[in-house]
């Protein structure tokens, strides 16, 4: 087992049944209460009284007050969004094939009819993720998009809602919190109900999605960001300090840990934490110091593979390797939910503009499911057609098999099918 240089503590209990409960009072009002009652959350928890609905007049304005370089970079990333999705969607395809003589099955990939997309605005202006969900659900092909975004300064933040048009959202409502979830999954406001809720937000925003899950489809459960680096004694202990201080910037929740199995390479890294902290502005340092001092770890490993299996059980959000050997690395390492080869590479470039998604599995999470895609926004149904050919022996299986399991009327089914069909026994009692 490895040996921890740093151990996490962790933070005091949450306050998650609190939340649960606030979240199921919440949903029910508004589905009760409708537009009303969203309006008077709007009110009383962000402040807003103006108008819902964003105007082309609003983005226009908003599209002003942005400065080029912003704007030149934020048309970079949903380029390299946009063809990474569209890539992804090309990667699922159609298919029909004949399993038997006369029995045909196939393959469609149908786009979900409308997408709400929640873009956070908390402690920061999350522009990114604007372009990570919208951007993402249009390459998919869903036919309507809503996307939320609370006010940040007395409207959305102008990068936000600049993002939010470019990436292609149909209509975009100043709504944060649970009533922007609510609103969408309700199709509020003269928006279509959402078949899908995607897009990172607070614990609040995630037990709504947790909750509406069922009839409508969500992208995930998300918890708090976090990140873990796996480092050989040729990674640079200073980068690699930056590295984990950069998602702790997150917050306090934020779990940050770095895997070695070189001794000096954790010593210097841990002694380099300060340093990097002091380059932070408040309240960003405050945010990061917090989450490194209760959820960083640096653990020390035996062998690379020991890393690996570390790795592996922490199933991390972000995963990045800064060690030799690129290629056995990423053919072994199999739980996260994004990876980064290389020390010029960064979570960074991931959250903000280099092309695969950046809503990823937290918590463990990615040992079973993946992020955001395209494929999340896609249906892959099925379907079958049967000749006369195959109708002997499939309908003999079906009946046979139906018996063994008790179920008649489904042996009877098959059976109708058969050219000479046998008349079915009335069943007394």
């Amino acid at each position: 087992m490895p040996r921890h240089i740093k151990s996490a503590p962790g933070l005091p209990p949450d306050a998650q049944t609190g939340i649960r409960d606030s979240v199921e009072i919440m949903l029910a009002r508004i589905r009760l209460g409708g537009a009303a009652t969203v309006l008077d959350y709007a009110a009383r928890l962000d402040g807003w009284s103006g108008p819902v609905i964003v105007t082309p007049e609003d983005i226009a304005a908003a599209a002003a007050q942005i400065p080029p370089p912003l704007k030149d970079a934020l048309h970079y990333a949903h380029d390299n969004i946009r063809a990474f999705a569209l890539a992804q969607r090309a990667s699922l395809t159609e298919f029909e094939t004949e399993l038997r003589p006369g029995l045909v099955a196939g393959q469609k990939v149908i786009p979900v009819a409308s997408a709400g997309c929640y873009v956070p605005g908390g402690r920061y202006a999350h522009i990114a993720s604007a372009l990570m969900t919208i951007a993402t659900a249009k390459a998919a092909g869903v036919t309507h998009i809503t996307a939320c975004a609370p006010p940040r300064t007395g409207a959305i933040d102008p990068a936000t809602l600049y993002a939010m048009h470019l990436a292609g959202a149909d209509t975009i409502l100043t709504l944060g919190g649970v009533q922007a979830i609510a609103a969408m999954a309700f199709g509020l406001f003269g928006t279509p109900e959402a078949d899908i809720l995607c897009g990172p937000g607070n614990a609040y925003v995630a037990e709504a999605k947790r909750q509406l899950y069922g009839p409508t489809g969500i992208d995930m459960v998300a918890g708090p960001t976090d990140i873990a680096i796996l480092a050989d004694a040729t990674a640079n202990p200073q980068r690699l300090a930056l590295d984990l201080i950069g998602q702790a910037e997150h917050g306090p929740t934020s779990p940050c840990w770095l895997i070695t199995d070189d001794a000096r390479t954790a010593e210097a890294t841990l002694h380099a934490i300060p340093r990097t902290l002091a380059l932070l502005p408040e309240p960003n340092r405050a945010a990061a110091c917090a989450a490194w001092e209760a959820m960083g770890e640096i653990l020390l490993c035996e062998t690379r593979e020991e890393m690996a299996q570390t790795a592996d059980r922490y199933a991390p959000e972000h995963l990045h390797v800064q060690a030799q050997d690129l290629p056995w690395w990423q053919d072994r390492l199999q739980n996260y939910g994004s990876l980064f080869l290389g020390a010029e590479s960064t979570v960074a470039f991931g959250d903000k503009a280099s092309g695969p998604n950046h809503v990823l599995p937290t918590s463990r999470a990615a040992r079973h499911t993946s992020g955001l895609s395209v494929h999340k926004f896609l249906k892959t149904v099925t379907y079958q057609r049967v000749t006369q050919a195959a109708l002997p022996d499939l309908a003999k299986a079906t009946a046979t098999i139906s018996r063994a399991e008790g179920m008649t009327g489904h042996a009877l089914t098959a059976e109708a099918r058969l050219p000479q069909a046998p008349v079915p026994k009335v069943v007394n009692g």
